[in-house]
């Protein structure tokens, strides 16, 4: 059964078709767009406040300020000064100020600012934390914050340590256990990240935490590690229960803030439980839970622990979706959520009593929720034809009202495509959803090539999101068909489709791309001769897998690609080996799926590209395909960033990023010339 829909935003095009000389969404285009982050209503519920990002290629670099909406819609303008960097902004309990995380010209480190919403001026500095502060909350008469510190040194000893740290002439990191990064940082084994408190009126800085023993994880960030009761007495963090490091055990902890006793809430599961938030009432805490180790795609489960029971309770467990990104309700009667749902994110209401999820929006895509007292609902809406955009929501009938306008000017001259979604039958015959997007002025009576995109995680999906890294309406905009589909692996289409490929990474992935450019191959207004393919990470692994089997592919584009299993030890984690076995455990796991065991295979061109600082996927994964590509005469090129991590962010590094792709693909899959985009694009 085939099921389309097409989602067109027809204002923008309206507006665009009145533009004298309407420009395609070129990369370019992408860097002038003003970048909206996570929205936050006061508790009146009148009053949102939200962090835009702009940038400047000039100077290669974004800087982000505070803007203030309304929820009728009436105001929008800036709160905070050009020049002063910020970010995660919170009301006050009574919505009188606004406290945020603040860099100004004299400071060595970011630290917390606090502003009046009655007239605002210039903001004042509230602490003054050598070691920096995140994850900030403003809960009764204080303000909570993280800092990563060194356990061992007294609170006045730390301005010294970190003068110590930036003078030092050796640059050695030493290490006795894992881990000993994250990403694209390198773990100081000496530094714990702490929760800490400040009155809001200024005073000693307490840390609430160390005397339990504890600290945060590097790898469960922010708000997700802890949370406070609404009266302040109680404080729930995420700790490794085992203290390990090379097998984790995340658990939730409670404890009144400041005592050395800490209550694991979740010691029975080996797998983690994280991501707490007290009801409104503090008499409920949910959390997230996972029940496989080692399996970081498996159900994030909703549990409800009742602190006067001390009872964990299991909600929904029969519903096969994970629950992200959850607030509570006002009353406290049940939690919303920003579910992956196939193939896009909905808000759902969660009920802690009886009744089952109810879904509240349909189309498009909502995430970063925050709720008023009076249970007004905002969030972030985006689709794949427009940016972010903050928007309130109507918890009883999904009904959406934009706040802002940021963006409108610079869309009323673009020429946006078309997008849909369809199913084609993969591996094993399952259903397999897929993102189409054509190109503006897309003809049905022409042909066109195909860029079929790939991506990464394995276990997460590509919903309905505008993505200024792989942006597919931009790669349409060259003159091409491009897609995104949700292969077998990928989250938001229940358990078993996500764990299908466990240990078994290459066979269903593989099934399904085939059969994407299949069933491609069988639409009129495809060139079944020009055909591209490009993916990155887990899409890189995937593009890997292709170059040593048959595909119908001219070309591929390799991003940080997953392509040696066995020096994957260099990661930041372990791919298999949680549930699987070690290579030295389960030989036969890894020869098996790993890309470089097929290199005999390798004729396909291939385009490769890596930065020096990502350690998700280490930059040694690509040296060793290019290598290998080069040794077998295969047509390729390499592509290395020194200054960036698994993705491409510095403004100047991805204009040449996507000018490098396009300059590959339309070498081996030529453009529609008919829909080719008229703006330059850096070579």
């Amino acid at each position: 059964m085939r099921c389309i829909f097409v989602l067109i935003s027809s204002l923008l095009l309206t507006m665009a078709a009145g533009a004298e000389e309407a420009q395609r969404l070129s990369a370019e285009v992408l860097w002038k767009i003003k970048r909206v982050g996570t929205p936050v209503i006061s508790p009146s519920g009148d009053q949102v406040v939200a962090p835009v990002t702009t940038f400047d290629l000039e100077q290669d670099k974004g800087e982000t300020r505070l803007w203030l909406l309304s929820t009728d819609g009436d105001i929008q303008r800036p709160l905070t000064a050009v020049g002063l960097s910020v970010s995660e902004p919170v009301f006050s309990p009574d919505g009188k100020h606004l406290a945020f995380i603040g860099k100004r010209s004299d400071d060595d480190i970011k630290q917390i600012l606090i502003l009046p919403m009655a007239a605002p001026g210039e903001a004042v500095r509230l602490s003054e934390v050598p070691t920096g502060v995140s994850s900030i909350k403003w809960v009764g008469d204080h303000l909570y914050f993280i800092s990563r510190i060194w356990p061992d040194k007294a609170p006045e000893e730390m301005a010294g340590r970190v003068k110590e740290e930036k003078e030092k002439k050796v640059s050695a990191y030493v290490w006795n256990a894992l881990p000993f990064s994250f990403w694209d940082n390198w773990i100081d084994e000496q530094r714990q990240a702490h929760v800490f408190r400040i009155p809001a009126k200024g005073g000693a800085v307490e840390n609430l935490t160390l005397r339990t023993g504890l600290k945060l994880p590097n790898w469960i960030q922010g708000a997700e590690s802890y949370d406070v009761s609404p009266d302040e007495s109680h404080l729930a963090i995420v700790a490794d229960s085992k203290k390990s490091g090379t097998r984790p055990d995340f658990d939730v902890f409670l404890l009144e803030p400041g005592s050395p006793k800490a209550r694991n809430l979740t010691l029975a599961n080996e797998a983690p439980d994280f991501n707490p938030k007290f009801s409104p009432d503090g008499r409920l805490l949910a959390f997230n839970r996972q029940l496989i180790s080692g399996f970081y795609g498996d159900t994030r489960r909703l549990v409800v622990h009742r602190l006067r029971s001390r009872q964990n309770t299991v909600l929904h467990e029969e519903w096969d979706r994970s629950t992200d990104g959850m607030v509570w309700a006002p009353s406290g009667g049940g939690l919303y959520a920003a579910v992956d749902d196939q193939g896009t994110r909905r808000i759902y209401y969660l009920p802690v009593g009886n009744g089952d999820p109810r879904v509240i929006t349909d189309s498009t895509d909502f995430s970063n929720l925050s709720v008023a007292s009076d249970g007004t609902l905002v969030g972030i809406n985006q689709s794949f034809l427009y940016p972010p955009r903050v928007v309130s929501i109507d918890a009883r009938n999904g009904g959406v009202e934009r706040l802002d306008s940021f963006n409108d000017d610079l869309f009323a001259n673009v020429d946006l495509g078309t997008y849909e979604s369809v199913t084609f039958t993969g591996a094993e015959g399952a259903d397999i959803q897929m993102w189409v997007h054509y190109p503006p002025g897309f003809d049905r009576n022409q042909k066109y090539p195909l860029m079929l995109l790939l991506h990464g995680g394995p276990h997460n999906a590509v919903t309905d999101t505008f993505h200024f890294r792989w942006n597919a309406q931009t790669f349409a905009s060259w003159g091409y068909v491009t897609a995104w589909f949700n292969f077998h692996g990928s989250s938001g289409f229940g358990q078993a489709f996500a764990d299908s490929i466990n240990p078994d990474w290459l066979s269903r992935p593989y099934t399904d791309t085939i059969a994407a450019a299949d069933w491609f191959k069988s639409q009129s207004w495809i060139d079944k001769d020009q055909l591209v393919a490009a993916g990155g990470s887990y899409g890189g692994y995937l593009a890997s897998i292709l170059l040593g089997r048959e595909h119908p592919f001219n070309a591929l584009v390799i991003h940080a690609p997953v392509y040696n299993l066995y020096s994957m030890l260099a990661a930041d984690y372990s791919v298999h080996g949680v549930r699987f076995g070690e290579y030295w455990q389960s030989p036969e796991i890894y020869p098996s799926i790993s890309p470089h065991t097929y290199a005999a295979q390798f004729k396909t061109p291939s385009l490769v590209i890596h930065g020096q600082n990502d350690l998700r996927v280490p930059v040694g994964q690509s040296f060793e395909l290019f290598r290998t590509l080069q040794e077998r005469g295969v047509e390729s090129r390499l592509i290395y960033y020194p200054d960036e991590n698994h993705w491409v962010l510095k403004p100047n590094n991805s204009l040449h990023w996507y000018g490098q792709v396009r300059e590959w693909v339309e070498r081996f899959a030529a453009p529609n010339r008919g829909t080719e985009a008229s703006a330059s694009v850096t070579k």
